[in-house]
């Protein structure tokens, strides 16, 4: 067995899996704190959308707004007055690791609130918007399929060979 991916108590848990529990923790408190208090089983994605948007409060990334003068430019020249948000690539971090704890924690993988189409649609529209705000892109970089990587490798390696 593998003990890196063992999780005894003689060996310290990973980065992630520590982030994982610490994540679920202050989701938990936030279910408690809610009026009327939640409990696991009775949570749903609306009430994680409600989280995330909690979160915002705490972030440290500036989101220009539309009307911003700065809206689109990605190192605006001076401060503004916008707001600070939780960056897209924090809240799908935050997203990912909570769905994994939802499940660990006994939680059914078919109806996962923090896997549901709403929430996926809130982080698509918040990765969108912070694109336009700052004017950079979120845009997916394809990987080739490693048979083509092969086949360029080789044809590098036969180039090479030719040289005098």
């Amino acid at each position: 067995m593998d003990s890196t991916n063992s999780s005894s108590s003689s060996t310290t848990p990973s980065r992630y899996e520590s982030q994982k529990r610490r994540d679920w923790d202050t989701f938990g408190q936030y279910l408690r704190n809610n009026k009327p208090p939640l409990s696991f089983p009775t949570f749903n994605p609306s009430h994680v959308l409600e989280f995330l948007h909690y979160l915002d409060q705490f972030g440290k990334t500036k989101i220009h707004i539309p009307t911003c003068p700065y809206f689109g430019i990605p190192n605006p020249p001076t401060a503004c007055p916008c707001p600070f948000r939780q960056a897209w690539g924090s809240l799908d971090a935050l997203v990912g690791r909570l769905r994994a704890a939802y499940d660990e924690h006994g939680g059914n993988p078919e109806v996962n609130p923090f896997g549901a189409p709403e929430v996926r649609r809130f982080l698509r529209e918040v990765r969108d918007f912070q694109a336009r705000s700052r004017g950079i892109s979120y845009e997916k970089k394809r990987k080739r399929p490693k048979q083509q990587q092969l086949l360029e490798q080789q044809e590098q390696e036969d180039l090479q060979d030719q040289e005098p």
